[in-house]
Parts: structure tokens; sequence; C-alpha cells
């Protein structure tokens, strides 16, 4: 996924608590940020002392404690928390701040939650800095608190005239994590048991207020903001919601918000089909010993017949893992998010399965997707990943936003239709159907609302090969944010995400970004 192609993991059990925020009187609900939350003090990593900017535009409706009355209170970052997966702090340069923010919009004098943040100042001269770039990765489900650190090196250009700021959206690592089970995901039952009173408001519009008190404590009078993929999505909801306060936006990998979950799943899988299509002609002309053979007519069977095969009998996969065929359509599909990148190495994947028997390769990849995929496939946590709970939000988050509850009749219609839109990938990517069965409680709605008149021009950036995000998607996500705000900027290559891949990409995007200069409408990089 562009930037948000890493590694993604089950949960972990998390035990939420209702704490008194000290001096402030408010209720704070689970969460336990990274840094030292709103009561420390000090600047992180040695870090020059900046006079932090202030905005004159607060977020409407929100009491003055969560404005004028709150401040971040940046320190050094600790250790990733087992929620965000773990492993090192991220070292110097990189500082952490806690936000309160409110549980509940509607209800803004109840409880609380604590939003983890995470910032490197930008690296150039201070006249020169234009403000805050808040990044969204994807998912649902991803830290940015970890994934910005690790991310950082594509956007240095970017870094040297804004603050770079990630931060775990809600329900996700340091913010209020949901737990729906202790290694694996285990049922809505099992979800509201250990977050039921979080479930209700984790969903795509809270994480957009949440956008827009960061960006008034950030000191800025408009939001500028990267989304991936699903981060389009919640980029597309801030534009809607507040139009007066967009400032560049670029929206890379759109999903499409003029279908709801089970259509967008069988676009998919049809993207994903014809990208494998691409990949068995290219695998057929230039390999003699090409695994899906010299006939591309004949690639289909062969792939599916792999994929029976391991259906009836997992192959190992080192470890005592065992590579079964959900698993293995996965990670073809993630091979495949790569572009042509991941032709060469989704190769020797399937010649290795074939030949010899063995599924290592194809396993490694099976992971290395947004959570979606992992709830998709079923893959517990004692499967070589690291330990967040990146599956549980990205369920908890999709069956907050979205209202679809098909009944058994009703869904056994939907797996048909997704069955019958691949033959190689329709089967693994149906149970997708099933995701929000049996959820507590009510989605949002059946597709979001991008509508954004009056905002300025956003920049929507999509390859015509894009086998997660369909290219279609994308014209579609322009038109709804509305005539003369959505600007189209068509990449012509394989793969999901182009920055910094594609060099004219990531040139007209950086000149929008730093000189806010949109491409032309139609422009195409080639």
């Amino acid at each position: 996924m562009s930037t948000a192609r890493r590694r993604h993991a089950a949960p972990a059990l998390l035990i939420l608590a209702i704490v008194v925020a000290a001096g402030a009187g408010w209720h704070a609900l689970g969460g336990g940020g990274s840094g030292s939350g709103p009561s420390a003090s000090g600047e992180g990593g040695g870090a020059t002392r900046r006079a932090e900017t202030k905005a004159t535009n607060p977020p409407p409706g929100l009491p003055g404690a969560f404005t004028t009355g709150q401040r971040l209170h940046w320190s050094a970052c600790p250790a990733p928390s087992e929620a965000q997966g773990g492993g090192e702090a991220p070292g110097d340069g990189w500082e952490c701040a806690t936000m309160k923010a409110p549980l509940d919009y509607r209800r803004p004098g109840r409880d609380t939650i604590d939003v983890a943040m995470i910032r490197k100042r930008a690296t150039g001269p201070e006249r020169k800095r234009i403000g805050s770039l808040l990044f969204n990765f994807g998912g649902p489900g991803e830290s940015g608190v970890t994934g910005l650190p690790e991310f950082a090196d594509q956007y240095t250009s970017l870094g040297e005239r804004y603050d770079l700021v990630g931060f775990d959206p809600r329900g996700v690592g340091g913010t209020a994590p949901v737990n729906c089970g202790r290694k694996e995901f285990e049922g809505g039952d099992v979800c509201e048991k250990h977050s039921g009173r979080l479930l209700p408001y984790v969903g795509t519009s809270r994480t957009a207020r949440d956008l827009d008190l960061m960006r008034y404590l950030l000191g800025d009078e408009k939001l500028n903001y990267f989304g991936v993929s699903y981060g389009t999505e919640l980029g597309g909801v801030y534009a809607h919601l507040f139009p007066q306060h967009v400032g560049r936006i670029v929206l890379e990998a759109p999903v499409d918000p003029t279908v709801d979950r089970v259509q967008d799943s069988i676009n998919q899988v049809k993207a994903v089909q014809l990208a494998f299509d691409r990949f068995t002609r290219h695998c057929a002309k230039t390999y003699d010993d090409c695994p899906t053979g010299h006939d591309p007519e004949q690639a289909d069977q062969r792939v599916v017949e792999l994929l029976d095969k391991l259906e009836k009998k997992p192959a190992p996969a080192g470890g005592g893992e065992k590579l079964d065929a959900d698993l293995a359509a996965h990670a073809i599909g993630n091979f495949l998010d790569l572009g042509e990148e991941g032709w060469p190495p989704l190769v020797k994947a399937l010649s290795e399965v074939m030949e010899r028997g063995t599924g290592g390769k194809l396993l490694a990849k099976a992971y290395d997707h947004a959570p979606g995929a992992r709830a998709r496939a079923g893959v517990s946590a004692g499967s070589g990943t690291s330990g967040d709970n990146s599956v549980s939000a990205f369920v908890a988050i999709t069956c907050a936003d979205s209202n679809l509850r098909p009944g058994f009749t009703e869904a056994e219609e939907m797996i048909k239709r997704t069955e019958e839109a691949s033959p190689v990938f329709g089967k693994a990517w149906s149970s997708f159907v099933y995701l929000c069965y049996d959820w507590p409680f009510k989605g949002e709605r059946a597709t979001p609302d991008v509508s954004a008149n009056g905002a300025p021009p956003i920049l929507v950036v999509a390859n015509t090969g894009d086998s997660t995000t369909p290219y279609e998607g994308a014209k579609r996500m322009v038109r709804e944010l509305g005539e003369e705000v959505g600007v189209l900027l068509t990449v012509r290559a394989e793969g999901h995400g182009s920055y910094p891949y594609s060099r004219c990409a990531a040139r007209a995007v950086d000149t929008y970004l730093l000189d806010g200069t949109s491409p032309e409408p139609g422009t195409t990089c080639s």
C-alpha cells in the first residue's frame, strides 16, 4: 500500500480503565497514548525550543477545556506499546504527545480519550516552515505513531518545510485501543465484553473530528494532510465536515466513496484478478519456467488447482507454520500490490510452492497487507506477527462505519457474487461478507459522505493498475468531492500507491504540498 505496505499483526489482550485526568475534571476512557500526557513538560530529543504557534479557529461546539484550555506537551517518545506492535523507541528527532478528545462529540462534557501523537519538526529554516502535515497510512487499523518513523525517509523533501505528524486513530494502538480477543479476533461478543464502551465511537467521522482538534492544537488554521488508501476516506470525511478548514490535502490510492463495503470488496477482487492476469502474461513472456505456464489463458486454472490443493492440505512453511488457500491468495494479492517490482519475487514464491511443496515465501507475504486482509483470512496472533491490535481495530472501525448487516440469505448471495468476480481470489475475499454479522452496535452509514463544496482543490492520486483501490473509484472520489474541489492525477502504473516511486507523481505532489499549485485537470504520469 505505498507507504502502508508493512507488517500487520493480530490482537493483544488490553484492559481499558477509567481514570480521572489530574486537575481537569475529565473522565478518561482507556488509551494512554505515547508521551507523558497533558501534564508532561519539556521538549523531546534535546530539540531547540520553538515557540508553538496558535490557531484562531477552534473546532466548533467544543468546551474550552479541549481547545483554548489544552496544550500539547511534547517529550521524548517511549518504545511503542504492545497494542502499537512493540519494538524500540523511534530515537532522536521524534517527540510524542497525548491529546485529550471527547469520547462522544455529542456529549463532550463526559468521558474523554487520549489520542497518541508523534512529530518530527521541520528540518529547514523556520521562516520557510508551512505548518504541520498529518498522515494516515491506511487500514483502517494502522498505528501512525509507529508508521510515520518507519516511512519518514520517503517524505524528506516535505519534512524540510512541514512538521511531519502521525497519530493513532481511535481504537488503534495508543488511542483507546479496542480488544477483540487474547490471541486472535474472536467475534463481536468478545469485542463488546472488553471494549463495549468504545465501540460506538471509533468510526471514521469521530476520528475526522479528532483531526480538526489536532489541527487547532498544532497551531494551524488549515489542515494539511496526506492520506493513503483508507486514509483517503478519512481525509474525504474531514473535508466534508470541515471544508472551511481544508488546507492542502493529498488522497493517494483512494477508496471509492460511492459503494458499500461488500461492493467495494467485489470491485477489489476484480481489480486484483486483472492485475494477476497482467502478471501472468508478463511471466509467460519473460520466464522459460514460468510457474503459471506459457498460456496465460490456463494460468487461472493452474493457480486454482494449487489453492484447491492447499485447502485440502496446507503446505509446510517453516517454523511449524502452514500455508493454506486463503493465506496463499492474499499473499499473491500482496505481491501484486507492490507493482511490477513485486512480479519477480511472486514468480519465486509460486515456484517454491508448486515445485517443492513449501510455502515459506508466500506465507511471509500473507501478513504484509492491511488488517482487512488478515481479518478476511482469519489469521491468528501466533503466526509470526508483532502482537499489535490492528485486526481488532480494523473490524471495530469498519463495523462502526458500515451499517451493512446482511441476513443469512442475503449474505449467501453476496458471497456468490464475490466468488464469481474472480476464479483465483473470489473465495478468499468472500468471507469479508460476514465481517460485521454479529456486531453488537449499528453502523453509521452505507457509504461515506465526502462532498466538500467550498473547499480548495484536493489532490487525488491514483494508479491505473491499482489492485486494491481500483482506478474507477478514484474518478468517483473526485466527482463526490465536488466540482473544482477534486483534482485527479492519473499514474499509469501497477501497484497500490505511487509516492515516491513515480518521480512524476512525487514531483506533482511535492509541488502541490510545498507551493500550493495543483496539476492541471487530466494530468497523467507515465
